[in-house]
């Protein structure tokens, strides 16, 4: 008899069927169907983007769709009707309604672009900014539905409905399995961590690609193979035991403000002082926020009592009986495919100290209790600072668990994660997943506003009333303070600066910055268009950004480099490399670069010395970091040429160009030698992985 898996949701996805004890599953029939897209709508509230189902046809008319909506989800736009509607039983003629204007044919490259803008502004959001899609990894679903299940916040069918179908969507076509991206292998990462979601969600543990998933998953070794995230989320579940989780104290917090010799007020010395080299302060924002509510619900070692579903789990997840498992052998053991960045053998040293020295027989009950208030205050400081939205979609849901361990389900701090978590969840033609981000919003919305600039369009009237919402709205997400006792928080100086996202998540980025700099300085010079952002605030922005170059010159993203390179021996995250610390980055060098350039132009009195000393340094980075063969490797982006194309604006903004500068001809020629037989170019994401330029299948 099929056993159908224990659901969460508010309400029954499509039809159900009910099992002997009293749990809900779905037909794979059922687990396939859509919801109807018709109802779905995103609400922006000043750059905030969530998307919400409604059930009903009065709200229906009351909240027509809109033409963004319909192109994010990919509805047809222009009145037809796709070829294949199985997978859209309710898509009618009448369903796809013109909301396009129809234009001519472009003759010339300046009419392709004016096309293009009529249909860019067909999607600006009601703010000014515009929205899109910024998924790609498969990890993060998987910490956000463990959440809300242990947590107990019960799940929307619609929601439920459509990430199942994403994940089946982007399952492995041969091995049923799923990687840490969507373009990566099969991984236990992946593949553990999604089939779970899978379970959690409703589907049944006999659907033949979950038997294909769980096949892969036993070849991979099972889930005792998995990387340290996966036996985190796992043990917090409750099928896995924290046995098999390498340590993640809580005492590496709690040394604010000590010097060498402080010891507290009884006794008790903190374990590791801030002057400490490898003090948590040090490590990149990531990190940092990951780690933080990491380390309090591993000392809380918090498990969710054992339902029919996980009961389920511990027979599925693994090779051999539950029972027999030893989870403690179990904390190092990684599978090959997850072991981008194996452990040192300084980490693992330390890691057995602490399991079996300091946990057993050292740590004295009153610094354990001591480091996980201090852990829980920083804890409450980052949901104060982004008004709960968090840095990431990988703290938010940590952060949640925690505000339930420490303040139980019905405070107010659960109340608004559990609202706050829904703004990195994004819907498409293929489901639901789960953004990198809470979005791109300022980011897109000032390349938007340059794009427009340079093409000369600017000064159309026709475009004016869609800049003016666009400069409105980097008017209203320019941060104007800093963070309530920043030094305490570790934060970086942020007033004046611009967030990737929205000012309510409130970490300032080197590039985000100064790109929207760039975006309002031309704007506002441009004729018909009002000043918003006053002298003083571009002052601001400024003041922050020359804070954050670093001793080499480069530009980091969210702060100054504030450890060694040597941190990456004490990486336990395993599937990424080069994550403790900041580095040096060309795109968001050049970004300053250009930044410092266009701000001189126009107020060439302010801080001008100390401008052209960082400008001096940063073009002087980007000199350096070039590779013999021309080219640059990028971080953010797929990858040469992504940093590529940074660096040699970078450097033409310091006035090197291809007449009159070496380094600048051997840019040029790396990228045309990488040129593909089409005329185009094509980059894989396997560059970012080898270190060495990979050409993608096709030009993109």
């Amino acid at each position: 008899m099929t056993r159908q898996a224990q659901s969460r949701t508010s309400g029954p996805t499509k039809s159900t069927t009910k099992a002997a004890n009293g749990t809900v599953g779905v037909t794979v029939d059922e687990v396939d169907r859509p919801t109807d897209h018709r109802r779905w709508r995103l609400l922006d509230d000043r750059g905030r983007q969530t998307w919400h189902y409604l059930e009903t046809e009065e709200e229906v008319e009351k909240w027509p769709q809109s033409t963004a909506d319909r192109y994010f989800l990919g509805l047809p736009l222009v009145g037809t009707i796709p070829p294949d509607t199985s997978q859209y039983p309710w898509l009618t003629k009448a369903a796809c309604v013109q909301s396009l204007p129809n234009l001519p044919p472009a003759k010339t490259p300046l009419d392709a672009a004016n096309n293009a803008l009529s249909f860019l502004s067909h999607l600006q959001l009601p703010p000014g900014n515009w929205g899109c899609e910024y998924g790609g990894p498969m990890f993060l679903l998987p910490g956000l539905i463990i959440t809300w299940y242990v947590t107990e916040t019960p799940i929307p069918a619609a929601f439920a409905t459509e990430i199942i179908r994403y994940l089946f969507a982007r399952q492995h076509p041969e091995d049923g399995g799923w990687g840490l991206h969507i373009e990566a292998e099969s991984s236990v990462f992946g593949t553990a961590m999604n089939y779970v979601v899978m379970r959690i969600l409703g589907v049944s543990e006999e659907d033949q690609r979950m038997v294909k998933a769980r096949g892969t998953l036993h070849q991979l070794g099972g889930a005792v193979n998995g990387p340290h995230w996966a036996k985190f989320w796992l043990s917090v579940l409750g099928v896995m035991e924290w046995d098999t989780v390498n340590p993640v104290p809580p005492e590496l917090w709690y040394g604010r403000y000590m010097r060498v010799t402080d010891i507290s007020a009884d006794g008790i010395c903190r374990l590791l002082p801030d002057w400490i080299p490898v003090a948590p302060w040090r490590w990149w924002i990531h990190m940092r926020q990951v780690f933080l509510p990491m380390s309090f619900i591993y000392s809380k070692k918090f498990s969710y009592p054992l339902t029919p579903l996980t009961q389920q789990l511990r027979e599925e997840l693994y090779i051999q009986p539950y029972t027999s498992i030893d989870f403690h052998s179990h904390r190092n053991t990684i599978s090959p495919r997850d072991n981008y960045h194996p452990k040192s053998a300084l980490l693992r040293t330390i890691n057995w100290g602490l399991v079996n020295v300091w946990n057993p027989y050292l740590r004295p009950e009153i610094l354990r209790k001591r480091a996980e208030d201090w852990t829980f205050d920083l804890i409450q400081r980052e949901d104060e600072n982004t008004d709960f939205a968090n840095l990431g979609p990988v703290n938010g849901p940590l952060n949640t668990l925690a505000c339930y361990i420490h303040d139980g389900p019905d405070s107010h701090s659960v109340k608004r994660h559990q609202d706050r978590l829904h703004d990195f969840l994004w819907v498409k033609s293929e489901g639901m997943l789960m953004n990198g981000t809470n979005g791109v919003q300022t980011w897109d919305t000032s390349f938007v506003i340059q794009a427009i600039i340079e093409a000369g369009m600017a000064e159309d009237p026709k475009w004016r009333e869609m800049l003016k919402k666009a400069l409105e709205f980097l008017d209203d997400q320019q941060i104007r303070e800093n963070v309530r006792e920043q030094e305490v928080c570790y934060r970086q100086q942020r007033k004046g600066a611009w967030a990737f996202s929205t000012k309510d998540q409130g970490y300032t980025v080197s590039d985000c910055t100064s790109e929207a700099l760039k975006a309002v300085i031309l704007l506002q010079r441009t004729p018909g268009f009002p000043t918003l952002v006053s002298d003083e605030r571009l002052n601001d922005a400024i003041d922050t950004l020359l804070t954050m170059q670093n001793a080499s010159g480069g530009f980091s993203s969210y702060e100054r480099q504030r450890g060694s390179e040597y941190l990456e021996y004490l990486n336990a995250a395993e599937v990424f490399g080069r994550i403790m610390i900041e580095y040096d980055y060309p795109e968001c060098t050049t970004a300053a670069v250009t930044a410092l350039s266009l701000f001189t132009k126009h107020y060439p009195d302010y801080r001008a010395a100390e401008i052209a000393k960082v400008k001096d340094g940063a073009a002087e980075y980007i000199r350096r970091a070039q590779r013999p063969d021309g080219s640059w490797y990028g971080s953010w982006g797929i990858c040469f040429t992504y940093a590529g194309m940074f660096a040699l604006e970078s450097l033409a903004s310091v006035g090197e160009w291809y007449s009159n500068s070496e380094r600048v001809r051997r840019g040029c020629e790396f990228f045309l030698s990488k040129q593909m037989p089409d005329g185009g170019w094509g980059e894989s994401y396997r560059s970012c992985e080898t270190g060495v330029y990979a050409h993608h299948e096709r030009s993109q």
